[in-house]
């Protein structure tokens, strides 16, 4: 049996001031995930799992996670689009589609 239903990777990457690709962090990240957990918690979500993680290579398109086992990527800009996110994808098994980033 699996260790987590769902693993939930953010990226908080941070880059140099004015990096051309910018980064995660300077677009709220750490917020957005600490949001994140926090939700999951109060919600008692089984089996689910929030983490950091470095650069997931999509600095254009973050705030950016990707959730296994299904590796659905999303861009999550707010604590709605969380919000979002935990009630379809994590709640309901259904992808947010205009979250979703090309595979």
């Amino acid at each position: 049996m699996a260790l987590f239903e769902s693993h939930i990777f953010c990226c908080t990457n941070r880059r140099e001031p004015g990096h051309k690709r910018g980064c995660c962090a300077e677009k709220d990240a750490d917020a957005l995930r600490e949001y994140m957990k926090k939700k999951i918690k109060e919600l008692n979500l089984p089996k689910t799992r929030v983490n950091n993680a470095g650069c997931l290579d999509r600095c254009e398109l973050g705030p950016c996670m990707v959730i296994y086992p299904a590796g659905v990527w999303y861009s999550c800009k707010t604590r709605d689009d969380v919000d979002e996110i935990i009630s379809e994808h994590l709640q309901g098994g259904k992808i947010v589609e205009r979250l979703k980033l090309p595979g």
